[in-house]
C-alpha cells in the first residue's frame, strides 16, 4: 500500500495525510468547489476536483471517487467518519474495483449500521440490553401497546439513523401518537427508511463508549472508555478518557462486552461500541460505530496508540502489535469539538471567514484543525473547525490545562463553542463528575441564562447599594457582574 486516496475533508482529512506522511505513504485529496483551497488539498501529495459543493455532488459521489482513485494509481481509500464512512455500498465497490478499503467488511457495516440487526447479533452474547421493540414499527396501535408495556417515559428511535434524527422521547401516552409520526417523518427524510422502533427511556444517563480495534485473524482488544455525555442535539461536544465513574470492574465488564459485541460481525479495523450508563452505574448496549470516531484523539492521548496506523496497517493484513494486558491508561485527556457554533444561540452554526485564527500550542496540547487564517467555513458541511484536545496525568490538572488552552486559542470572524468549553470545564457538576446527557438543558439552557443574569443582576444591584451607602456616589450599570454566559462572548 503505497498511495491513499482519502475520501473525505477537513481536519479528518488531514488527520489521516499526517499519519500516512509518517508511515511514508503517498496521499490523494479529493475537493468540491468550495474546498479547492481547504488545508487538506494543500498537504496531500495529489488533490483532484470530485464535483460541485453539496455533498451528493462531491463527497458522497462514489462513483467519481472510485474514478479518481483508479486513475490517480491509488492502492486503497480511507474514508475517515461522516460522508460514506459507514456505507457498505461505497466499501463494496471500493473492493470490487480492487482496491483496499480501510475498514471493517461490508458484512460488519450491514449489521451494524441498522440498530435493530445490531441487536439481533448482539443477543446470542452476555451483553445488555435496553428494554424494548425486537422489531421495527409502522403501525401506531402496536407501537402504542408495547410503549405501555414498557412503561414512559419511551424513545422512539429511527432504525436506520443516528445523530439524534428520528429520535423522540416520549413522557405521556397522550403524546405517542404524535411524536412517533414526528419520528418516522425525520427518518424518512434522513437516511430513506422510515423504520423506528421503541426503547425504555434511561433517566440520566451518562454516554460512555468502548474503543475497541481488531484484526483480520480475530484478534480483539478494547481501548478504554471515553465519557461522552456533555452533548447538545444529541451529539457529542466534549470527551474525555477514562471517565469519571467507571472503576476498573466496571471497565473490564464494559471492555469484554465491546469485544463480544465486535465477534457478533467478525469486526475488524477501529471501531466504537456505545453503551448508556444509568445512575446505578448499570451499561446497556446502544449502538457500534463501524468507522474511526470524532474522539478518537482522546484514546490516543491515553494510549499512545496512532488509530489511523493501526487501521491501515489491519488493511494491510497484519495482526495487532499488543496484547489487551499489555494495555496501560496514561494519565487523563479531554477533548473539546470546536464548532462554528453560537453557544449563546442553541449552538446554531455562525459561517463566516476566519479572520484571525491562531491554535494554542505547548505540551500535552493537541489541535486537529482543517482550517487556516482567511478560509471560510462553509455552509455546505459540519461546521467544526477543529478538535482540541489536551493531556495531563490527572483530570484535576487535564481541565486546567484545557481552560488555559481555549484561553491561547484565538479565533475571530465567527463564534465558536470555546466559551461553552470554558463554561464546562469551571462548572461543580463536570468538575465533580456529577454529570449526564441532560447536563446542556440543565446548566446551559436559555432559560439558565435569564436565571444567571437575574440573579447577578440582584447582586449587583445589592452591593452597588452598599457602596452607595458607604462612599455616597453610584456605580455605573455597566459595572454590574457578568455571568459566565457572557464573559467569553
Amino acid at each position: 500500500m503505497k498511495k491513499i486516496l482519502i475520501a473525505n475533508r477537513g481536519e479528518i482529512a488531514v488527520r489521516i495525510i499526517h499519519t500516512c506522511k509518517k508511515m511514508g505513504i503517498s496521499t490523494v485529496a479529493i475537493y468540491s468547489e468550495v474546498d479547492e483551497f481547504a488545508l487538506h488539498t494543500l498537504l496531500a501529495d495529489e488533490a483532484y476536483s470530485v464535483g460541485g459543493n453539496a455533498p451528493i455532488e462531491s463527497y458522497l459521489n462514489i462513483e467519481k471517487i472510485i474514478r479518481i482513485a483508479l486513475d490517480c494509481g491509488a492502492d486503497a481509500v480511507h474514508p475517515g467518519f461522516g460522508f460514506l464512512s459507514e456505507n457498505s455500498s461505497f466499501a463494496q465497490q471500493i473492493t470490487e474495483a480492487g482496491l483496499i478499503f480501510i475498514g471493517p467488511s461490508t458484512h460488519a457495516i450491514d449489521i451494524m449500521g441498522n440498530k435493530l440487526s445490531a441487536k439481533e447479533a448482539v443477543a446470542h452474547y452476555p451483553i445488555p440490553m435496553v428494554p424494548g421493540s425486537g422489531d421495527a414499527l409502522t403501525d401506531v396501535t402496536s407501537a402504542k401497546q408495547i410503549a405501555l408495556e414498557i412503561g414512559f417515559p419511551v424513545l422512539i428511535k429511527a432504525a436506520a439513523g443516528g445523530g439524534g434524527k428520528g429520535m423522540r422521547v416520549v413522557d405521556r401516552i397522550e403524546d405517542f401518537e404524535e411524536s412517533f409520526e414526528r419520528a418516522k417523518n425525520e427518518a424518512r427524510a434522513a437516511f430513506n427508511d422510515d423504520s423506528v422502533f421503541l426503547e425504555k427511556y434511561i433517566t440520566k444517563p451518562r454516554h460512555i463508549e468502548i474503543q475497541i480495534i481488531a484484526d483480520q485473524r480475530g484478534n480483539i482488544c478494547y481501548l478504554f472508555e471515553r465519557e461522552c455525555s456533555i452533548q447538545r442535539r444529541h451529539q457529542k461536544v466534549i470527551e474525555e478518557a477514562p471517565s469519571a465513574v467507571v472503576t476498573p470492574d466496571l471497565r473490564e465488564r464494559m471492555g469484554q462486552a465491546a469485544v463480544n459485541v465486535a465477534k457478533a460481525c467478525n469486526y475488524y479495523s477501529a471501531g466504537t461500541v456505545e453503551f448508556l450508563v444509568d445512575e446505578n452505574l448499570d451499561f446497556y448496549f446502544l449502538e457500534m460505530n463501524t468507522r474511526i470516531q470524532v474522539e478518537h484523539p482522546v484514546t490516543e492521548a491515553i494510549t499512545g496508540l496512532d488509530l489511523v496506523e493501526l487501521q491501515i496497517e489491519i488493511a494491510r493484513g497484519k495482526s495487532l502489535p499488543f496484547r489487551q494486558d499489555e494495555l496501560k491508561i496514561d494519565g487523563h485527556a479531554i477533548e473539546l469539538r470546536v464548532y462554528a457554533e453560537d453557544p449563546y444561540n442553541q449552538f446554531l452554526p455562525d459561517i463566516g471567514t476566519l479572520v484571525e485564527y491562531r491554535e494554542p500550542t505547548g505540551e500535552g496540547i493537541r489541535v486537529d484543525s482543517g482550517f487556516l487564517q482567511g478560509n471560510t467555513i462553509p455552509l455546505y458541511y459540519d461546521p467544526m473547525i477543529a478538535k482540541l484536545t489536551v493531556h495531563a496525568p490527572t483530570r484535576t490538572e487535564c481541565i486546567q490545562k484545557m481552560k488555559a488552552a481555549i484561553d491561547a486559542y484565538v479565533i475571530h470572524g465567527v463564534k465558536t463553542t470555546l466559551p461553552f468549553g470554558i463554561f464546562v470545564m469551571d462548572h461543580p457538576a463536570f468538575t465533580e463528575g456529577h454529570f449526564d446527557t441532560g447536563f446542556v438543558p440543565k446548566y446551559f439552557s436559555e432559560e439558565k441564562q435569564i436565571e444567571d443574569e437575574e440573579r447577578n443582576s440582584w447582586f449587583a444591584a445589592k452591593i452597588a447599594g452598599k457602596l452607595f451607602g458607604s462612599q455616597q456616589k453610584s456605580i455605573p450599570q455597566g459595572n454590574a457582574l457578568k455571568s459566565n454566559w457572557t464573559r467569553r462572548k
